[in-house]
């Protein structure tokens, strides 16, 4: 089997649509067809179910799915440890982040390179519906995550930021105008939330107002992106860190100070049975440098 039709044959596996996998992969859906056909004949039986409603794995197609997997991520691993070797970079750090606000890191990652420039530091999204899955899963080593973290396999580490909450609205919300707000004007709004587990969404998104009031919970997100859309059509209203302020400035959405919630305070995380000595230095890097952070601070 060639490792291009190796290649279709998993996309189509996770996409189950052979349109999308032929603009994942910039070929026709023609080229896709022809390697499924290709490989189910080579193997005598089905790989996938079609009809016009759906595309699903067989059993087999499934069971190939699970064996070949590995050995191509495998693959695709050493090509990029190849690669790094060939610029200079002979280890990897992933960087887990929930927000897109890298830049606000950068003395961090930039004194981390000048420990250790052989090291490649790479970011990956994480996303609000499973924040500490990746960590858990190995698909990143370190991640920056909002408190408080109560998980018992994973090690809280420094704080590396502390911003002030704000209230996210269309510009045309009847709070968009206001100098600050309260928690207990949110008695009257639906609040888009989305992280999990419930103690720490409630860390930003509390389920009652100081008064005692029940904040009405809206549209669940798993992403930032997925709330700007909400926002700009006035369906709810989102609590935000005010680093949104720089980094989704836009004409539809205002945002306002809360002045009665604490601020956010930001730490670094990380499996505790997996720490290395590239995550332990790049912990000590995040404590020595906690003066040149925006509003760092450690624990």
């Amino acid at each position: 089997m060639e490792l291009r039709d190796i290649e279709i044959f998993l996309t189509l596996a996770e996409e189950l649509h052979f349109a999308r996998t032929a603009e994942r992969l910039h070929v026709t859906p023609a080229r896709v067809s022809q390697a499924i056909k290709k490989q189910e004949r080579r193997i005598g039986a089905a790989l996938f179910e079609r009809n016009n409603r759906a595309v699903t794995l067989t059993p087999i197609g499934k069971q190939l799915s699970e064996d070949l997997a590995p050995m191509d991520r495998g693959l695709h691993e050493g090509m990029a440890r190849a690669a790094r070797a060939a610029g200079g970079k002979t280890e990897v750090l992933r960087l887990g982040m929930l927000s897109s606000n890298v830049q606000d890191f950068r003395p961090l990652l930039d004194a981390f390179h000048a420990r250790h420039p052989a090291c490649e530091a790479q970011i990956r999204y994480v996303g609000f519906g499973d924040p500490f899955g990746p960590l858990r899963d190995g698909e990143v080593d370190v991640q920056i995550a909002w408190l408080p973290v109560r998980e018992a396999d994973l090690t809280v580490g420094p704080v590396v930021r502390v911003e002030p909450v704000v209230l996210a609205v269309g510009a045309g919300h009847r709070l968009a105008q206001r100098e600050t707000v309260s928690y207990e004007d949110l008695a009257d709004e639906a609040v888009i939330v989305g992280a999990r587990p419930d103690y720490w969404r409630e860390a930003l998104v509390p389920s009652h107002t100081p008064g005692g009031r029940p904040i009405r919970m809206g549209p669940a997100v798993t992403a930032e992106s997925e709330m700007l859309p909400i926002l700009s059509n006035g369906e709810a209203v989102a609590l935000v860190h005010s680093h949104a302020i720089r980094y989704h400035s836009r004409p539809d959405i205002a945002y306002v100070p809360v002045h009665d919630a604490p601020p956010a305070r930001w730490a670094l995380l990380w499996r505790t049975a997996a720490e290395t000595d590239l995550i332990r230095s790049f912990v000590n890097t995040a404590r020595q440098i906690e003066a040149a952070l925006p509003g760092g601070s450690t624990t």
